[in-house]
């Protein structure tokens, strides 16, 4: 039997402009903002040579029955081998976030297993070109089109260039040590849904890449979060349980916005000052899940 673990950061998007004419998904992708946290997925495999191929995947114990990102990327994976071998593979993902409360966990999940399957088999792929199949998967399976880029670098980045990892580019955004990501979530929203309705699209490209070019020009995590709350308002996702919060955190001069795509409230601010936001989304929130996270920024890696 052979085991590898590997994390990914989860990863939360500020806003986005959607990149998806081209055929081939490597090229697919999307010109946009967020930042990596440190919480996030840490995925174990184990692999044992078999009569026949079979698969298990547990998210956070339980057996799935729709882990539909995983089975992409482990199709994928097992077509490079180029052995004609069966095996018996198990997959565990410990998830330490909402699922589709904005996150960027199906990226992540995807990131953190291809990386462990590639330790595994020790077939040696440069951690770009596994992260390559992992995007593949977030974009063939509609559940992202940036995140995987992002979350393969970590840090609070601008991606100027849609595409893959090592197509796509990105820059990063210096932000204080002591800076820290909270959230706010309610539940989650369906991104396969957001990204093929097409009002929601049209919304999303005729704002989204004129706030990263906005971004680039003045790469500041004030700015950051300022044009994240321009855009959430743009696109007109916002519940009235968020824009609840949003109203009474911007009346306290706390700078939040919206996950892309999360019924959820997010910001960055110094850690002295999360004790008082904590208490802002605690009162306007109450049924809300508060979620509170180091910024991550080595990016997805195999655990020794």
């Amino acid at each position: 039997m052979k085991e590898a673990t590997a994390f990914s950061p989860c990863h939360i998007t500020g806003f986005f402009q959607i990149f998806d004419q081209p055929t081939d998904p490597m090229y697919v992708g999307s010109r946009g903002a967020g930042v990596s946290l440190n919480r996030g997925i840490k995925t174990h495999v184990k692999i044992i040579e078999s009569l026949r191929n079979s698969v298990e995947i547990k998210i956070n114990g339980i057996l799935s029955a729709s882990a539909e990102v995983s089975e992409h990327v482990i199709k994928s994976f097992l077509s490079k081998l180029g052995k004609p071998k069966n095996f018996k593979i198990t997959v565990e993902h410990y998830v330490d976030v909402p699922v589709g409360a904005g996150f960027g966990t199906s990226g992540a999940a995807a990131l953190s297993l291809v990386l462990a399957l590639n330790e595994a088999f020790e077939l040696g792929l440069p951690k770009i070109e596994a992260a390559k199949l992992a995007h593949i998967a977030d974009v063939e399976c509609k559940t992202g089109l940036g995140t995987v880029i992002a979350e393969t670098f970590g840090g609070l980045e601008i991606r100027f260039k849609p595409g893959a990892p090592g197509i796509g580019e990105i820059r990063q955004v210096s932000v204080p040590k002591d800076t820290t990501v909270a959230c706010l979530t309610f539940g989650p929203l369906s991104t396969k849904k957001i990204l093929t309705d097409r009002e929601t699209r049209e919304r999303i490209n005729e704002l989204g890449g004129k706030l990263v070019d906005k971004l680039m020009e003045d790469p500041e995590l004030v700015n950051f979060l300022r044009l994240a709350r321009q855009f959430a308002e743009h696109v007109g996702l916002l519940s009235e349980k968020v824009k609840k919060v949003l109203d009474a955190t911007g009346d306290t001069c706390f700078v939040c916005s919206m996950p892309m795509f999360g019924e959820s409230v997010f910001t960055l601010v110094e850690r002295e000052s999360l004790e008082e936001l904590v208490k802002i989304f605690r009162k306007h929130g109450s049924d809300g899940h508060i979620i509170t996270s180091e910024i991550d920024f080595e990016g997805a890696r195999v655990l020794r």
